[in-house]
Parts: C-alpha cells; structure tokens; sequence
C-alpha cells in the first residue's frame, strides 16, 4: 500500500514526459511514456498483401516479399516507421527506455490479432552489442506481447552465431548478406522429419526461386492456406480481407510443443526495413526443425513512395 501510494505521488509531482513530443502524460495513463496526441498521430497499417502485409501494386502480385524464402510466412506489423514511431524506437533501443517495451506491445496487440502460436521468439541481439545496451529490445517487446497474447517467451531458442554490422544504411542486397547465416537455432524436443532432411539456407531470390521448383507441393500447400483467409484481386494477386489470422489460419491448430516439431513460431522484432532480418532468422529456425515460423514487428519502414514525397 505504501509503495503504491508513493509510487502515485511521485506520478502526481513528476508526470512522465512524452518520449516524442516531451509533452506531459496525461494522469489518464500515469504510467505511459507517450502521450494521446503522439499516439494518435501513429499512422496503423492496413491490410495489403496476404503474406507480408505491403500494399499491392497497382498491378502485378507483391513484389515486396517475392525474394523471401518459404520459411517465413505471415509478417504482419502494427505502424509505419513515420516521426513519432522513430521516436518510440529510438528511446526503447538507445535510451535505455526498456519499459517502452509494454508500451509498444499494447499497440501491437491493439492492431495485430492473436496468433494461433506456441511460442513468441525474440529476434537476438549480438553478444558485443547486448553487453553495450544491458538488453535485447526485442525481448522486452516480447515479453509485454506475453502478458497480452498468453504465449510464453523462448529467449533462449534463437541465437546469434556471430557479429553482424549495422543495417541502418546498407541497401537491401546488403543487408540480406550481412545477416546470412547469422542465426542459429535449438530444434524441437522430439522433432520428426517424416524423412526429409532439414534445408540449407538460402540467401538469394534465385536459390528461393530454385527452392520453389524443386518444391512445389509445399509451395502449393502455403498458396492454399494463404488464401483461405484472402480474397481474389485483379491479376491473381491477394490481399487480405480481413486484419485477422495468420498464414495458416484455417487448418488445424499448432500440434503441442514435442508432438512433431511442427510447433509454431512468432519471430519479434522492432521493426521490418526489407524482411532480411527476419527471414534469416526463418531460415535458421526451419533448418533446425520449426516447420511454422510467422513474425511481427511494431513498425515497418515506409514505402519508398511515402519516403520520397515526405508524406
């Protein structure tokens, strides 16, 4: 009770200041670190592409997630990479802002459904950078998302093999072979193959595209339970037609953790520039046994189109 009552006065005498706009919270929600106004500027992403959730081109399917590999399915992400999420993002990462975390999951789970999923993995950090900054902010967005979904975290389950540079100005060549074979992951309890052998990771569109040939069961199967929750658009591209589900939605639910390695995996991130990170972690996941691995972030950088005209 004490604590409590002076944990409200010192909210009372020194309100939180909003970590974007450095405007005082609101005593509506004492405890936030961003403020009504910052959260209402946050511009929320619609519902475009079935798989990564882009917005379609005018003609043509998503060429945004064609160099993915199958490993990955569904990515979704709750807002644009616009002023104030920056912010968010910078005092969570830098600042040492690690509560920001909840902040950022709650928005998350305010715009992304609930995942029919066995496990919330956080995308890791390197071990010289984790030392610098005291925590993964992946791994407290991670944990917030936790106590909102009732899924458990698996810290432990993916790991970094090694160093990877900065990803802030490399183009997206780039940054797909700085995070190549990167990752590293512990296989299921009682994974079982039904005899296939794990695959090889791959690092560009062509091995996908060789993937995809070679096959193509597998790649009718994804089409078949992307689309059972998207409707047909022109020129057989699809989008989704509902903020709801993930890839997958529709069959049966994720087998128990142990049952046949096909538990189901959300990969958690900060935010999505061109998927590299995330489908290298994919990758390292399905080699090791995860048959199912989806991801989501909190924002995604803006359309090349939205980043040209400032809008």
């Amino acid at each position: 009770m004490i604590p409590g009552a002076l944990r409200a006065l010192e909210r009372f005498l020194l309100p939180n200041a909003c970590v974007s706009c450095d405007r005082t919270v609101e005593r509506v929600a004492p405890e936030s670190l961003v403020c009504g106004m910052c959260r209402s500027r946050l511009r929320f992403l619609s519902w475009g592409c079935a798989r990564c959730q882009q917005p379609l081109p005018p003609v043509g399917p998503c060429r945004f997630c064609a160099g993915w590999p199958l490993a990955l399915g569904r990515v979704c992400s709750a807002v644009w990479l616009g002023d104030e999420a920056r912010e968010i993002i910078h005092h969570l990462k830098y600042e040492g802002f690690v509560t920001l975390g909840q902040t950022v999951a709650a928005l998350i789970a305010r715009r992304v459904p609930r995942p029919s999923a066995n496990y919330l993995v956080p995308v890791p950090l390197g071990t010289q950078r984790y030392r610098s900054r005291g925590y993964n902010q992946a791994t407290a967005i991670a944990r917030g998302l936790s106590q909102r979904w009732g899924l458990p975290v698996a810290e432990k389950l993916l790991t970094r093999k090694r160093e990877t540079k900065s990803q802030t100005a490399l183009t997206p060549e780039e940054r797909q072979e700085n995070v190549a074979g990167a990752f590293a992951a512990t296989p299921p309890p009682t994974a079982r193959w039904q005899g296939r052998q794990p695959l090889p990771a791959r690092t560009t569109p062509q091995q996908v595209r060789q993937e995809q040939s070679a096959q193509p069961g597998r790649l009718s199967a994804y089409n078949a339970a992307a689309s059972a929750t998207t409707e047909r658009r022109g020129g057989g591209r699809a989008a989704a037609s509902a903020p709801g589900g993930w890839v997958g939605k529709g069959r049966a639910a994720p087998s128990p953790l142990g049952n046949d390695g096909g538990a189901e995996i959300i990969l958690v991130d900060d935010v999505l520039t061109t998927g590299a990170t995330v489908a290298a972690a994919a990758q390292a996941l399905e080699a090791a046994g995860w048959s199912q691995v989806s991801a989501v972030t909190f924002a995604r950088a803006l359309p090349y189109a939205d980043r040209a005209t400032g809008a």
